[in-house]
């Protein structure tokens, strides 16, 4: 199923989006947002595939809140505005809905998102590690060499994965989901602390009070299910009364 947000501050016009997503066999409506303050609230709660967004918005308008995320799932512009639909194209969304459509608009649009869909999830690989410490990932239509002992930390966010490297000001973002790199990642040297975070064993400077530092800087937090297996690689390190 690919889940779905509508985003739309007119509740009629949100029903109905709301209706059309539940419409089609393979959309899930995960939750209907009344502005793009609701909808990055679920965005950071929740895995999100694809939003429907409406451009003319309060506040902060559905073209500026798209461009405002890292990694945007999936967009669909939904609006009463057929100019905006250029500008729409250059924030690569999927498709461009002009108000009033039916269904059969719609589905013609679903028919784009899924296309889209599993586009980025037959290229969304990762190969196995080589024997000069290297794994290669595909990220933004590109491939590319990623060496394991430059990973400082891998951060989860929806069905992305930002892996940040030793020596790289801007993380490699990836299609992935967190198991997967997880059970290509050599257990010895690295190790999930946080159902959003893995960390390379070898980076850390610092563990206290629920958090650990690592060589960098960097602070990343200590999930309650994950703190015995970190205490435990310490405990065998542990040299001290």
């Amino acid at each position: 199923m690919i889940r779905c947000i509508a985003i739309d501050d007119e509740p009629l016009a949100l029903k109905q989006l709301e209706h059309y997503i539940n419409g089609i066999s393979y959309f899930e409506c995960v939750a209907t947002c009344r502005s793009a303050a609701e909808a990055r609230q679920v965005l950071q709660e929740q895995q999100v595939d694809a939003m429907f967004v409406d451009i003319n918005m309060p506040d902060l308008t559905g073209m500026d809140f798209v461009k405002s995320l890292d990694v945007p799932p999936l967009v669909v512009f939904a609006t009463a505005y057929s100019e905006f639909a250029l500008e729409g194209y250059k924030v690569n969304a999927v498709d461009y809905l002009l108000k009033p459509f039916g269904e059969e608009d719609f589905e013609k649009t679903a028919e784009k998102v899924k296309k889209q869909y599993d586009l980025l999830h037959a290229e969304a690989s990762v190969s196995s590690t080589d024997e000069d410490d290297a794994i290669f990932f595909k990220s933004e239509y590109k491939v590319v060499r990623v060496k394991v002992s430059d990973i400082r930390y891998v951060e989860g966010m929806s069905e992305y994965l930002k892996i940040h490297m030793e020596g790289e000001t801007n993380p490699v973002i990836v299609l992935l989901s967190m198991k997967k790199l997880e059970e290509r990642l050599p257990s010895q040297r690295f190790m999930r602390i946080h159902k959003s975070f893995i960390i390379n064993l070898q980076k850390i400077k610092e563990v206290a009070k629920g958090q650990v530092q690592l060589d960098h800087g960097s602070m990343v937090p200590v999930g309650d299910s994950y703190k015995e297996v970190l205490q435990g690689y310490i405990d065998k390190k542990f040299l001290g009364k």
